[in-house]
């Protein structure tokens, strides 16, 4: 009888160091990817394209396509949200600045473009996923599932935009200064003349 917990124990060894060797090694190449973001997005905007294609050649599978656009609504809106709302929240100094006197605060995001970016990639991949079983193949009229998001978009973005418009903050860096370092030797006003 002691022999029967021994041969499940080393069937179970090497199942969890497959697993914990596979998890290392997708963290490893995860880490390694954070410094690329256009590639990363590129990549998954392949996986989406390839999602597409999927429920395009199949004809099927819109609550599947609609459950992914409610759930890439939400990492949007908790992409543009600042981490500690003001309407909510009063923090001990990590809020947004709402006067012209206030000091100068970052905007922080409640969800990281990392784990935006992430969340969305592996979101696409379950999606495509699903689109191989029958029994997420449930028939709908798919107008309307895209008229509900659609409206359902544009109220959520209304109520983000007037958030933003109110709290005065801007979720992109897009446009802002940058300073270059000066070039060696060069006289900052021409002051110094001889």
């Amino acid at each position: 009888m002691e022999g029967d917990g021994g041969d499940a124990a080393t069937v179970v060894a090497p199942l969890a160091k497959w697993r914990n060797d596979f998890s290392r090694a997708f963290q490893y190449y995860l880490d390694r990817s954070t410094p690329h973001p256009t590639e990363r997005w590129l990549g998954t905007l392949a996986v989406a394209a390839i999602y597409v294609l999927r429920a395009y050649f199949v004809q099927g599978y819109y609550i599947v396509s609609y459950g992914l656009g409610i759930y890439i609504l939400n990492l949007l809106i908790g992409f543009l949200s600042p981490k500690v709302d003001p309407e909510v929240e009063v923090s001990d100094g990590a809020s947004l600045p709402t006067k012209g006197s206030d000091e100068f605060k970052p905007f922080i995001r409640r969800l990281p473009e990392f784990k935006f970016w992430y969340a969305i990639t592996k979101a696409f991949c379950v999606a495509f996923l699903m689109t191989f079983f029958s029994v997420f193949d449930v028939p709908v009229f798919w107008p309307i599932l895209l008229c509900y998001w659609i409206v359902l978009f544009v109220l959520t973005m209304k109520r983000q935009i007037m958030h933003m418009i109110k709290y005065k903050y801007v979720p992109f860096s897009i446009g802002k200064q940058r300073y270059d370092r000066k070039k060696p030797g060069a006289s900052s006003s021409g002051l110094m003349r001889d």
